[in-house]
């Protein structure tokens, strides 16, 4: 999933950065962009829309610095908005499992990282909690 919508956002802003100066029209063709890419991402409508409308907001309203062009500016609001969206950085709360056994079901499609994450999952609670873990 990451990978494919890495590669359609990489496509959209390797446009962006090549350009100039940026216009409202390329924003918003780039958000378009954007916003397929999520969507093909599986990520929902609404969530997909609400990304793209806060970062249209922050893009129209930044201040371009000199040695940055305005595609490269258009990309870091994007990647802080998905950081922010994604839970930011260092957002991982403990996991509070009180009562054991603690059955975490894991869900989704074939392919889409289920086993890794559980993986990661069950050597975080090992190596950080001290819990003691079955898979």
């Amino acid at each position: 999933m990451f990978e494919n919508l890495s590669d359609r956002l990489s496509g959209v802003f390797g446009k962006l950065t090549r350009q100039g100066a940026l216009s409202d029209d390329d924003i918003a063709t780039a958000l378009r962009e954007v916003r397929v890419a999520l969507l093909e991402a599986d990520v929902s409508l609404p969530v997909a829309r609400d990304f793209v409308k806060r970062v249209a907001d922050k893009a129209r309203g930044q201040a371009v610095t000199k040695s940055v062009t305005p595609g490269q500016q258009v990309v870091k609001i994007v990647h802080d908005e998905l950081i922010h969206v994604l839970g930011g950085e260092g957002a991982l709360a403990p996991m509070r499992i009180d009562s054991p056994p603690a059955p975490i079901l894991m869900v989704g499609l074939q392919g889409s990282g289920k086993t890794t994450t559980t993986a990661k999952l069950a050597r975080r609670l090992k190596e950080r909690e001290g819990k003691r873990v079955l898979m």
